[in-house]
């Protein structure tokens, strides 16, 4: 018996950048450095949030690690309001900094498929896989929106069924396989 899977209608990129997950990481310590990072986790990317970020950045005396994360939060926030170059800085500077947090490379994937660049997005979100992260969910919806960047509707299908899996609650990647139509032959 054969599977075939297909999406009835294409998301196309911007749209589906719209509905993009951004990996937001938890900071525990300084206080800005813990506001900028819950800003980030409740979808926030106004300018006090920025702000908060901002002056963690500038300010606080934080670990490296804690650093490397309030840099992946700030992204979020520029990546929210389309800043790609601001927020792929951020993310580089994450890595540079820690290369072992998967937020970052989930993260600088999200913006590789809002830029199109389908085939660098999921091997960087697959590299955030491997390398763990808090929220694997969304890392699975954005390697959904890449395989169907990439045309590859069965896989991008099967992300979007382990994104519900893990987050049952979440209507983002419901919504996305409503749009499939599975026939078994």
């Amino acid at each position: 018996m054969k599977t075939w899977i297909s999406a009835f209608a294409a998301v196309a990129a911007g749209v589906a950048f719209a509905a993009s997950a951004h990996a937001a990481t938890t900071v525990i310590g300084s206080t800005n450095a813990s506001d900028c990072a819950t800003a980030a986790q409740h979808g926030r990317s106004d300018r006090a949030a920025i702000d908060l970020c901002n002056a963690a950045l500038r300010d606080d005396n934080l670990t490296i690690r804690d650093r490397a994360k309030t840099f992946i939060n700030h992204g979020v926030m520029l990546m929210r309001q389309l800043n790609w170059t601001g927020a792929l800085q951020d993310f580089d500077q994450s890595i540079a900094l820690q290369s072992d947090i998967g937020e970052a490379y989930v993260n600088r994937g999200a913006v590789m498929i809002g830029l199109h660049r389908y085939q660098e997005g999921l091997d960087l979100i697959n590299h955030g896989l491997e390398l763990g992260i808090e929220d694997p969910a969304k890392a699975y919806y954005n390697r959904g929106l890449a395989h169907e960047g990439l045309e590859n509707a069965r896989d991008a299908y099967l992300d979007y069924q382990q994104a519900v899996t893990l987050s049952p609650h979440w209507d983002l990647p419901q919504q996305q396989l409503l749009r499939f139509t599975v026939v078994r032959h």
